[in-house]
């Protein structure tokens, strides 16, 4: 399973100087599995710059974990959207407000487009994600909701023995310390447990965090902490708040690192999301079980190999 990230930031899109490490646009990630089929998950800013490398792809997946802007503020300018021959099919959330293609067509309509939905010339289908899981191109796929403002997903892709969880949006404490929470209280638990990779809200940092319970995001302490409980192999720091400097991120993330090694997991197994970063993602053996189902993460229990690059 190869990933390529195409947006890390959340909230607004942050270009400048001093984002030009990690990226300024918003959640896209692309997901290539080993048939060569292609799942696209979020539809922030970052999948303008993707769609472009699609002109061979007929048919084209998108995975919506929710329909906030910076989540589907890139589908207007997806150039797809303007090819007779594709067929794209998005998936997202139930709501009992609105169908997900009248949700969408909020934006995809004026004032805010100039064109609607309906006037696209590509096949466009809209699809509820089924209450069970789903296959796409070999692949398994699984949705649940998880803790975020307004009905908001998270997905676990597995491919034969290999599995990647992404939940961009999610804070999973709500001001309540992970560790002594039962599994069952824990938002995404079973979603995310044992992934090869998880991809994680990680919007703020601990200092920031007290002034922001509630607003659906994680501090990277709570990040940890939910991927020491699930038993992640390898975790993707993401949905980097638009204020945050390539500088203040290298912190971020060297703290990350510091904190996973002090819990007896492997620095390396903690990275922060840049824009233009390529992972390939393979399954590895059993993570060792500890206490209340918390993981230890170390030693030769090495989990999906990750390699970066961009």
């Amino acid at each position: 399973m190869k990933v390529k990230v195409w947006g890390a930031r959340g909230s607004v899109p942050a270009p400048g100087p001093q984002m030009n490490r990690y990226g300024g646009n918003t959640s896209c990630v692309q997901v290539t599995l080993a048939s060569g089929d292609e799942l696209i998950l979020d539809a922030g800013t970052g999948i303008r710059t993707l769609g472009l490398g699609l002109s061979e792809r007929p048919a084209i997946s998108i995975l919506l974990t929710h329909l906030h802007l910076d989540h589907i503020q890139g589908l207007m300018f997806f150039p797809p959207c303007f090819r007779s021959d594709a067929a794209i099919t998005i998936w997202g959330p139930a709501s009992p407000e609105a169908s997900l293609e009248a949700r969408i067509g909020r934006y995809i309509s004026a004032p805010l487009s100039p064109v609607e939905v309906r006037e696209l010339p590509c096949s466009l289908s809209f699809a509820d994600t089924p209450a069970s899981e789903w296959e796409i191109g070999g692949a398994v796929i699984r949705a649940e909701a998880v803790t975020h403002r307004g009905p908001t997903l998270g997905y676990r892709i597995t491919e034969g023995d290999t599995s990647l969880c992404y939940i961009p949006d999610h804070e999973p404490a709500l001001g309540t310390p992970l560790a002594g929470l039962e599994p069952e209280w824990i938002s995404g638990f079973d979603l995310a447990r044992g992934a090869d990779l998880l991809i994680h809200d990680s919007q703020y940092s601990d200092d920031e965090y007290p002034d922001h319970v509630g607003w659906g995001h994680s501090g990277v302490g709570d990040t940890l902490a939910f991927a020491r409980r699930v038993g992640a192999r390898r975790l993707l720091l993401f949905h980097h708040d638009p204020l945050h400097t390539d500088d203040f991120l290298d912190g971020l993330r060297a703290d990350a690192r510091e904190r996973w090694g002090a819990l007896g997991g492997e620095v390396e197994a903690v990275e922060a999301a840049r824009e233009g970063a390529e992972l390939t993602v393979e399954a590895a053996g059993p993570a060792v079980q500890g206490n209340r189902d918390l993981v230890r993460t170390g030693g030769t229990n090495r989990g999906a190999e990750v390699s970066t690059t961009g």
